[in-house]
């Protein structure tokens, strides 16, 4: 059996996983344009390495956030519900659009998102 660890990926988790742990994002927004331009990843297989990494990045990180007191039980129920709901439906429409569509959309997203985050 071929060894499964690879130093560059490990490089590459380690990178994403700090900036999530610090930003609370990075899994889908820095994960998927490496996975595709980096690792040469098929774009409708990147999104969704990128959910899957998202548990284990998402996991660690609120454990840490949880055992600190820095989260509101409430809103994260109520978002929780919302967001499976969302991940349902996303999940079932990624196979159903084109790798182009997805990179354009995925691209309008993320322009949409630093702008807020700059002037907002």
């Amino acid at each position: 059996m071929k060894n499964p660890f690879n130093i560059k990926n490990s490089i590459i988790g380690a990178f994403t996983g700090f900036i999530n742990g610090l930003f609370g994002s990075g899994g889908g927004t820095l994960l998927v344009p490496i996975l595709n331009n980096i690792l040469k990843v098929e774009e409708h297989k990147s999104h969704a390495t990128a959910l899957a990494v998202i548990i284990f990045l998402t996991t660690t990180s609120s454990v840490i956030y949880v055992s600190k007191g820095t989260y509101d039980v409430k809103l994260t129920i109520q978002a929780a519900i919302g967001s499976i709901i969302g991940g349902i439906v996303g999940a079932k429409l990624l196979s159903k659009v084109t790798g182009k569509f997805l990179r354009i959309a995925f691209g309008i997203v993320m322009i949409i998102s630093a702008v807020r985050m700059i002037f907002y």
